[in-house]
């Protein structure tokens, strides 16, 4: 449906590359007023840019969300922007270090993935919620992977650990705000061809022939098909849809 976030205000962190670009194309083309959140100023400030050439409206805010001030500034200046909270995508995150074993994963590797995948998505929640409880509701989507359902050797200890963290701290959510008409829900994405996914096949040497031979579909899809899902679980078509960890993976974890 177009139209359906018209007037509505809308955060997608990680919005500079990948599937958060793809989800704030999406929220704009649907009428959002979008929030783009990255730690990148260059592709931050382009997606705003691409938005704008189609005659949507979106402001870029230079965002570390692993650091609580930061966040704050976040949610403060999308509040003194906008004047409100509708929905938000918690999207960013890192990959870390790739197929090294648990016993040989270094400890500052292990911080700074767990500081952004998931102390991140916490500290998103943890300024967000307040200002949608004051507002009477709101919707929140978080961005877990299929490495958080199962576990992986390719992902890493740092990024699996991470991912579940998302699943768990997501449905914790939903249950504390079910009745406040705010709903949390994560999704659980697949093997999307983005600029993560292309770090991690220079890293590993096969990886996309590897994951490809699991991969029921037999291919990798593109962030537009993960966004999209996304923003459904955002919009009120999803209503009754809270604490839900929807994987969009081509039937990967079904195996």
């Amino acid at each position: 449906m177009e139209n359906q976030f018209e007037e509505k205000v809308v955060i997608v962190t990680g919005g500079g590359s990948g599937i958060g670009k793809a989800a704030c194309m999406i929220f704009s083309k649907k009428g959002a007023k979008v929030v783009v959140v990255d730690i990148n100023p260059y592709s931050g400030t382009e997606t705003v840019a691409e938005i704008e050439s189609r005659g949507g409206e979106a402001v870029f805010l230079q965002t570390d969300v692993s650091k609580a001030s930061e966040v704050k500034h976040m949610v403060d200046g999308t509040i003194a922007k906008f004047g409100r909270i509708d929905c938000a995508f918690n999207n960013a995150g890192i990959e870390g270090a790739q197929g090294v074993p648990t016993h040989q994963y270094e400890e500052q590797v292990w911080d700074s993935v767990l500081g952004v995948n998931l102390k991140g998505v916490w500290l998103c929640m943890k300024y967000e919620i307040p200002q949608m409880l004051k507002q009477g509701g709101g919707s929140i989507v978080n961005t877990s992977s299929i490495a958080g359902l199962v576990g992986s050797i390719a992902a890493g200890a740092g990024y699996a650990a991470s991912k579940h963290g998302v699943i768990g701290l997501t449905k914790t959510a939903a249950l504390e705000n079910a009745k406040y008409g705010i709903r949390v829900n994560v999704i659980c994405p697949g093997g999307a061809y983005t600029p993560m996914t292309e770090r991690i096949a220079l890293g590993l040497p096969g990886f996309k022939e590897r994951f490809l031979d699991k991969e029921p579909m037999g291919r990798f899809c593109s962030p537009e098909e993960i966004a999209a899902p996304a923003v459904w679980l955002c919009s009120d078509s999803a209503s009754f849809v809270t604490g839900h960890a929807m994987s969009v993976d081509g039937g990967f974890v079904c195996q």
